[in-house]
């Protein structure tokens, strides 16, 4: 009875849902692991990369943390190639919203005109929803820091902390027991590497599996600060005991 429906992303099903949209969820959820945790000094953004094979040449740039605009940064899960159409039009968003007003875009207006695309691809014949979640850290003025998340729906929604791609279910669990809203940005990278620890299905972790990211306010600046593969390595070796005590008790 699905097959009726499931061709076309405009037609609902007796059961009231697209199933074309819900595929595109699913194919997120073998995707590699991204998460946020939000902090009053700064945003966490971590993510899983997916090696394939050690055949590989290892990219110099990265394909899960992207810079979208001075004060806004993004990691994704799912289908790369369709996360390279929506940075590149959300990066020509922000900069079109600087040339006009000479200041930067909001956070959640950036997020809503991302997501005005998404939930397009979902209305029309022809389309298909993008095979893309995003997790969104930024900063403005009126708000301060902050995280959002975004599905192929088109629906949005600002959390503290938020995992998206493969076994979220489990590293939710783990969010929901060791967040505090008055940890610091230290104590953030320490849950970002612990839930990466147990939820990723490497055995160990290691800096070309990971990228790493914080935003934080410096000076009256917005920084982006990328880790590099050995200054991962680096906060890994940092948090090895604490981890190796817990795995213990």
């Amino acid at each position: 009875m699905a097959r009726r429906y499931d061709s076309r992303t405009t037609i609902f099903s007796p059961a009231g849902r697209l199933h074309q949209v819900e595929y595109a969820m699913e194919a997120i959820s073998h995707a590699g692991t991204a998460l946020g945790i939000l902090t009053k000094e700064g945003i966490v953004l971590a993510a899983e990369k997916k090696v394939t094979s050690k055949l590989l040449e290892s990219m110099s740039s990265n394909e899960k943390i992207y810079p979208l605009n001075e004060n806004i940064a993004c990691a994704v899960a799912g289908i790369t190639s369709d996360a390279n159409i929506l940075v590149d039009y959300a990066r020509r968003v922000a900069l079109s919203y600087r040339k006009t007003y000479l200041e930067n875009i909001p956070v959640e207006a950036f997020v809503q005109r991302i997501c005005d695309v998404k939930q397009d691809y979902t209305q029309h014949g022809g389309l298909r929803p993008f095979g893309v979640s995003f997790i969104y850290a930024g900063y403005d003025d009126k708000f301060g820091f902050q995280l959002y998340h975004s599905d192929p729906s088109g629906n949005y929604s600002g959390w503290k902390a938020n995992c998206i791609g493969a076994n979220s279910p489990n590293a939710h669990s783990i969010l929901k027991q060791e967040y505090k809203e008055d940890m610091t940005l230290k104590e953030a990278k320490s849950l970002a590497i612990k839930v990466l620890s147990k939820t990723m299905d490497s055995t160990t972790l290691g800096g070309e599996k990971l990228e790493f990211a914080t935003l934080t306010k410096k000076n009256d600046q917005i920084k982006l600060n990328t880790y590099s593969s050995k200054e991962i390595d680096a906060l890994l070796e940092e948090e090895k005991d604490v981890l190796n005590t817990e795995e213990d008790a």
